[in-house]
């Protein structure tokens, strides 16, 4: 019988008690063995000769982390933040008294970001909530969750699925402990093997020039290979699909006759919210949507500027708008943060080339406070563009954008009426994709009052869109994660862009 020696052993040892259903640790203190590898190896090798059955069982264990230990003694972070809101006045719900009632910056945006998805509004500059017993009941059953799991892990079959979907979005609150456990058994050929014909034999496993220049070889037992048996396909390295497409759609605006632009991932509030008319009062430049920074908490923004967007925010200036009203805060406008999209570097190359005609275009990264799901990505990229000479217009612009989707394959594009607080007209553009239409940016002209400022009176055309989303259609994605898994196999099974 051509068995190697660890495959004698395994059915010896199995022979002692044939109807027997042994476990791991049953044969390792039977064998002898020390590591489970001989007992897998070997247990597959007599599978395959159909000596031996194999059963599996899959369990998953889920145990708090290190940050759920934490919310365990101290409690969640939605659970700590209501109660804090709760203790409040109306008039008291405001970030500044919640940052003074001892909350780091570090967990007040994560944590308004989960009191949103549970209800609780953040409006002019104030926390709103309207059904208090709707969000205390979600945040007592998360609660629960995680003090259950504080005395032992617990099998994820006996957990509310949904929970641990929502904390395993979160890191460090729960952690899994994936198991498979085995039990192999004779089958009635193992069981019909003579034990005597089981010794162990010396097999020859690699033939050397120092084994053929004696005679050993001669009458000796060799262990067997497969020939046919299927191998590892050799695979060479390719490009990343989103690099491979960021490289695609350079490639086409180059080819349109637009140049590229890059621009610094940290800005001042000042050049990526003021300059492009959005209010101070936004929701958008809330720490639940934003990334402000401690390190360095300011920007110094030229005087020049920080001026002329205060009399436009304030009054309009002379761009023949009234503005939004109110006092501007010169210092808000010098908050370091992450930029939340790439437009900025399109307006302050403006300002830097205010008479100079341009067509140009950047790709690059942009955060904003996202809870992560299959849509969306806390960090994640854009693709920006404008046309700034004296004759851009409309027409040009919509143009512009059907060229470079037909040119990407999707000839089918429609444009809508859409509103943004820095264009008008404002448009959406979408393509026609399995006949359905499917939304993939923004676009305009930029107000006077974004423009003006910045030294031009030439229109200027300008749209935004998301690369991930683009992507996900053009490699047929139903999750954004997917782009970034360190999947290997799932890497080489996407299209060749």
């Amino acid at each position: 019988m051509l068995l190697g020696n660890n495959e004698r052993r395994m059915l010896r040892a199995m022979l002692t008690d044939p109807p027997r259903k042994w476990t791991l640790e049953d044969l390792l203190a039977e064998t002898g063995w020390t590591d489970q590898v001989h007992v897998a190896g070997a247990g597959k090798a007599l599978q395959e000769r159909e000596l031996v059955d194999v059963e599996e069982s899959r369990s998953r264990l889920v145990s708090l982390g290190a940050e759920g230990a934490k919310a365990a003694d101290e409690g969640l972070l939605e659970s700590r933040l209501w109660k804090w809101i709760s203790d409040q006045d109306d008039s008291e719900r405001s970030m500044k008294t919640l940052l003074a009632a001892g909350f780091e910056r570090s967990e007040t945006g994560p944590g308004i970001g989960l009191l949103k998805g549970l209800g609780v509004s953040f409006e002019a500059g104030s926390f709103v909530v309207e059904d208090d017993g709707t969000v205390m009941q979600a945040i007592d059953k998360r609660s629960r969750f995680i003090q259950s799991l504080a005395v032992g892990a617990k099998e994820s079959s006996s957990l509310d699925d949904a929970l641990v979907e929502h904390f395993a979005s979160r890191v460090g609150l729960i952690e899994f402990d994936d198991t498979v456990s085995r039990n192999w058994s004779l089958t009635e050929g193992g069981a019909s093997i003579d034990d005597s014909e089981l010794d162990d034999v010396d097999m020859i496993g690699e033939l050397t020039p120092e084994i053929l220049q004696t005679e050993a070889w001669k009458g000796a037992d060799f262990k067997p290979f497969d020939v046919n048996a299927p191998s590892p396909t050799p695979i060479g390295g390719r490009t990343h699909p989103m690099q491979a497409l960021i490289t695609r759609i350079r490639s086409v605006f180059l080819e349109m006759g637009f140049s590229e632009i890059e621009g610094d991932f940290v800005q001042s509030a000042g050049w990526n919210m003021d300059a492009l008319y959005i209010p101070q009062s936004h929701p958008a430049r809330t720490m639940q949507d934003t990334f402000y920074l401690s390190q360095p908490e300011r920007i110094e923004v030229e005087d020049e500027y920080l001026g002329l967007w205060a009399k436009v925010h304030e009054h309009g200036h002379d761009t023949g708008s009234r503005g939004w009203g109110g006092a501007f805060d010169k210092e808000e406008a010098q908050r370091a943060l992450l930029r939340t999209h790439t437009t900025v570097n399109t307006i302050r190359y403006i300002a830097e080339n205010p008479h100079v005609p341009s067509r140009v275009f950047g790709i690059g990264r942009v955060f904003r406070q996202e809870t992560i799901d299959r849509t969306h990505m806390p960090e994640f990229h854009q693709i920006e563009g404008i046309i700034h000479e004296p004759e851009a217009s409309l027409p040009m612009l919509i143009s512009t954008l059907k060229t470079f989707y037909a040119k990407m394959g999707y000839p089918d594009v429609r444009v809508r009426p859409a509103y943004f607080p820095y264009t008008e007209p404002s448009a959406e553009v979408d393509i026609l994709w399995r006949e359905e239409w499917m939304e993939l940016g923004g676009s305009g002209i930029f107000r006077p009052e974004v423009t003006e400022p910045l030294g031009t009176e030439w229109p200027v055309c300008a749209w935004g869109m998301g690369l991930e989303r683009l992507a996900m259609l053009i490699l047929d994605l139903d999750d954004i994660r997917q782009l970034y898994q360190p999947d290997l196999e799932r890497l080489r099974r996407m299209p060749i862009l």
